[in-house]
């Protein structure tokens, strides 16, 4: 029996995407992702810092973070005792990892900002899933006030779990605090649409990349302005390998010049953070050309996105049977324009299967849906 996977050898089965991530990263660009946590979460997941600079120097030497708290069992009261550890970490990290203060609006919130603005945060995170929260009836509005006042960003989870309404919610509350810096975490995916037609009238509305599925990413390509777009990759959950890939992969998809693409790795989150205002235009996609996919590609993304859903969700059994559907589609006799894809996917695909065979756990999971994000991603785009 083969020895279980581990990290080095999928870094090393990755090797090709890995060398097209370079090729596709301008030269010199600064890379500063702007999702990224630390500590201990209620959901058993955690990150250290030096966990998180090691990820980090695994997409690009040097790269920098905005780090802000999980949902920490220890976060009662008013998240004090993370944000207090968030803080010591990034002031320990030599600059390459930027402080962000989780707040709850139910417990203190304005109190504890106006405590960590103080000690050196640069920004603030809400996250209206995990503390049970909507926009409605200005509950954030003082939260927002202190934003506004400090001229410090907002980073809010906008992805799975919300109510219906909470995209209206959250653009009333923008449009009442137009001058606050507001990033939605996970492409807005929860309301992308709402979000996109509000964006002419938000000057200072940007999305974070963090999420899976690449054609959400050419969605929000075609419907805002690049310089709306801001590189995240949301660890533990994401890896900032992964989530930069996609979104280079995304942008070179998009037709964006490497003035742009500089500006969503590191360089538009860098202006946020330094305090500069409604630089992102009137929030018009710049024209990417038509969508044009081999739908062999789109059997590939698809039997890669089960699968990764499935890992995921606890069920490697189900994820493995879809992952051999994954392998077979790349063993086409006739690839045409895919055979570069597909040889580059196979062993990735390959690594997944070994790991989900072997005895499960979360590290054998952690395994299989990174090694399942590359194809699935290249595929997408």
């Amino acid at each position: 029996m083969s020895a279980a996977p581990d990290m080095g050898e999928l870094l090393e089965v990755l090797a090709p995407f890995r060398a097209e991530l370079r090729d596709l990263l301008p030269a010199g660009a600064a890379v500063v992702d702007a999702h990224t946590h630390l500590g201990l979460d209620e959901d058993g997941r955690s990150l250290s810092p030096e966990e998180l600079l090691t990820q980090l120097d695994q997409a690009v030497d040097g790269a920098r973070a905005c780090v802000f708290p999980l949902h920490d069992p220890e976060r009662h009261p008013a998240y004090r005792l993370p944000n207090d550890r968030v803080l010591a970490w990034a002031d320990a990290s030599g600059g390459r990892l930027v402080p962000f203060c989780r707040l709850d609006p139910g417990d203190g919130p304005v109190a504890e900002g106006e405590r960590c603005l103080a000690l050196g945060a640069r920004g603030i995170k809400l996250h209206p899933r995990a503390q049970a929260f909507q926009f409605g009836a200005g509950v954030a509005d003082p939260i927002f006030a202190l934003a506004e006042s400090a001229r410090v960003p907002m980073l809010i989870h906008a992805g799975g779990g919300l109510p219906a309404q909470f995209g209206e919610g959250l653009v009333d509350v923008m449009e009442r605090h137009p001058e606050v810096p507001v990033i939605l975490a996970h492409l807005g995916v929860v309301d992308q649409g709402r979000f996109a037609l509000a964006a002419p009238s938000l000057p200072n509305l940007f999305f974070d990349s963090s999420w899976f599925n690449g054609f959400e990413h050419l969605a929000l390509f075609d419907r805002v302005s690049p310089a709306r777009i801001v590189f995240g990759s949301d660890p533990p959950y994401g890896r900032p390998l992964n989530g930069l890939y996609l979104v280079l992969r995304a942008a070179a998809r998009a037709g964006l010049d490497e003035r742009t693409v500089r500006g969503v790795v590191g360089g538009t989150i860098e202006r946020i953070l330094a305090g500069e205002r409604g630089f992102a235009g009137p929030g018009t996609a710049a024209a990417p050309p038509p969508l044009v996919t081999d739908l062999r590609a789109m059997r590939l993304h698809g039997y890669c996105m089960m699968a990764f859903a499935a890992a995921f969700s606890g069920n490697p059994d189900r994820a493995r049977g879809l992952v051999e559907l994954a392998a077979q589609v790349c063993r086409d006799p006739d690839p045409g324009e895919l055979a570069a894809t597909f040889a580059m996917a196979a062993p990735a695909i390959e690594f997944a299967l070994r790991a989900l065979a072997a005895p499960p756990g979360p590290e054998m999971t952690t395994l299989a849906i990174g090694a399942l994000f590359f194809p699935m991603a290249r595929a997408a785009t």
